[in-house]
């Protein structure tokens, strides 16, 4: 079943929450630079209106067909380009109603060394990204080509909630704007540690049936 709102207050502020989760959790770029949306009303998205997202406000959100035509509001050129970054992972995962795109400073340097980022960090498993995340090769921004490598990606790793896009930034989806928020944040920890880990040796993998394990205690817990 598609994930699916409306464009109501509440869509909005949790766009606007996930943004200011993103600072206060240390995990953006010096820029601030970053983009985000949310699904509403099953084929429209919200899409921030520039990629300055800092002290971002509700009326900074555009609503935007998944056919790529803006019905309110009015995006900045930059933003026009990725419209299609954003449609198009809607569309090859009914189940995503949040995206956001970012240059967190240890995942890019992931993407910029086109190296998947590998999944040896507890917290990954526990948000559901219990596989590696890809590398999408570098095309220009918001470009076909750009767009069709997120999309194959997508295709070829089901259980990825995120890709690295080479030598640019990452591409992390969810349930909605506050989950994407809460599993970037993750994921820039784990970029983090694994660079970390290089100077001790190297991180190591989780051993056999460890996601099993996870989700078994999570189960228990919430019984």
């Amino acid at each position: 079943m598609a994930a699916s709102t409306q464009d109501t207050p509440e869509a909005r502020r949790a766009v606007v929450e996930a943004a200011r989760a993103l600072f206060a959790n240390a995990v953006m770029s010096h820029s601030g630079h970053a983009n985000l949306s949310a699904r509403v009303s099953g084929e429209a998205m919200l899409l921030t209106v520039d990629g300055q997202v800092r002290d971002l406000g509700p009326d900074r959100l555009a609503l935007v067909g998944l056919d790529g035509r803006v019905r309110e509001g009015e995006l900045d050129p930059t933003n026009v380009e990725i419209i299609t970054m954003h449609s198009e992972v809607y569309r090859s995962r009914p189940e995503v109603g949040g995206i956001i795109h970012t240059h967190s400073p240890h995942l890019l340097a992931f993407a910029v060394a086109n190296r998947p980022l590998p999944c040896r960090y507890e917290a990954l498993l526990r948000f559901g990204q219990a596989a590696d995340v890809p590398v999408v090769a570098w095309a220009p921004r918001g470009s076909e080509r750009s767009v069709s490598g997120i999309v194959d990606r997508i295709r070829e790793h089901p259980a990825t909630q995120a890709v690295l896009l080479g030598n640019h930034g990452v591409l992390v989806f969810g349930a909605g704007p506050r989950q994407a928020a809460s599993l970037l944040t993750a994921l820039e920890e784990a970029a983090e540690a694994e660079l970390a880990a290089a100077g001790l040796g190297g991180s190591v993998h989780f051993p056999e049936g460890a996601l099993e394990n996870v989700r078994a205690s999570m189960a228990r817990a919430r019984s």
